[in-house]
């Protein structure tokens, strides 16, 4: 058993996930799946036009980057240009977290589905988990809840904001529009009460969808969304 970042390259590309435990998460790879059955399996449900997303995100991943900002800006600028919409209107349920291939394949999701494909495309392009978060945040311009990708350059740096509403990356004091509540990551859980880590409040296993969505991160359960977003 490995740990959920330890080889996420892997993982990604294998799609394999086995939750072993009630409190941890670790990825097991039981076969050998390359980036071509990633594109055939996006080929067989979703169509055409979601087998070229999934060829444009393997060569993201394969990518050659110097710096994290570029791997930041190249990933944040891909997932920004898939469309936004409801998890009612897509999948036809009110909360519904979709798996990167699911997201890629519809061609659609809503602010959970950009955060969570950019945190897992950005683990598999090297970057260390320690370095990222997920998190959830009151948007007061909208007035609702909504979810972003934070990157932390060292522990106690302020991060930067990866974000589907504005597409450009910001501090995190650049975004006053943003109150978090609270983040996590493959291994902590954390309640905030500022723009920076905020305090440790367990595992993300207390998370019921992102358990879920992790059981679910195989090609063998793509879901279908009730309507076509091409």
């Amino acid at each position: 058993m490995v740990n959920i970042t330890s080889s996420l390259k892997k993982i990604i590309l294998v799609s394999i996930f086995t939750c072993v435990g009630a409190s941890s998460l670790y990825a097991s790879i039981s076969s050998t799946m390359d980036s071509d059955k990633v594109v055939s399996v996006l080929l067989q449900n979703y169509g055409e036009r979601a087998s070229k997303r999934g060829k444009a995100w393997i060569k993201l991943l394969n990518g050659n980057y110097s710096t994290d900002q570029s791997k930041l800006q190249s990933t944040n600028r891909f997932f920004n240009q898939l469309r936004f919409t409801t998890d009612q209107k897509l999948w036809g349920e009110s909360n519904y977290w979709a798996t990167p291939v699911e997201f890629i394949g519809a061609n659609a999701g809503d602010c959970e589905d950009f955060a969570v494909a950019k945190y897992f495309s950005l683990l598999s392009l090297g970057i260390t988990d320690e370095k990222l978060r997920i998190i959830m945040v009151k948007a007061v311009t909208l007035n609702q809840y909504h979810m972003v990708v934070a990157y932390y350059k060292k522990p106690t740096s302020e991060p930067l904001i990866l974000d589907n509403i504005d597409g450009r990356i910001k501090l995190a004091s650049q975004r006053k529009d943003l109150i978090p509540v609270y983040s996590f990551n493959g291994k902590q859980l954390w309640l905030n009460n500022e723009k920076r880590q905020g305090v440790v409040a367990g595992k993300p296993s207390r998370l019921k969808r992102w358990n879920d969505l992790n059981h679910r991160m195989g090609l063998d359960q793509l879901r279908q969304p009730v309507t076509v977003m091409e």
